[in-house]
């Protein structure tokens, strides 16, 4: 089974420039047997939006359920369980977004999509082949 949890810059890149992410990487989405957009990262887009810091993030949460569905996505809530394990993560990595959905990802045996280097050499997550 192939499953997999989209980092919030992939959920963007396909919303605005899907080219952006790797024609292979594209068709084993949509291949996928299971595709999830975490409820982190509507909070991270909003936040930056509401910061001046993201350009095209109005448009991408005012058409979010439609962008989720247009993806064949569903959305994954945080639990107690999530947040607790992304506190706990032996990892110096800061950005309270990125281990959220790295503890998502481990918890729920999902395969994380980004081309975040932070993430990708984190050995205790599994990511998509980005190429």
């Amino acid at each position: 089974m192939s499953a997999y949890l989209l980092d919030t810059h992939v959920v963007l890149w396909l919303a605005t420039d899907p080219e952006r992410v790797p024609r292979a990487l594209r068709d084993s989405l949509v291949g996928a047997d299971a595709l999830f957009v975490s409820a982190a990262t509507g909070y991270e887009i909003a936040q930056k939006v509401r910061l001046g810091r993201l350009q095209h993030g109005g448009q991408v949460l005012a058409r979010w359920t439609a962008l989720l569905r247009s993806l064949l996505a569903e959305e994954l809530p945080l639990s107690g369980e999530h947040m607790r394990t992304a506190g706990e993560l032996d990892w110096e990595h800061r950005d309270p977004f990125d281990r959220m959905l790295v503890a998502q990802a481990q918890i729920d045996g999902l395969i994380l999509v980004t081309a975040d280097q932070r993430i990708r050499v984190f050995p205790e997550v599994t990511c998509a082949d980005w190429a």
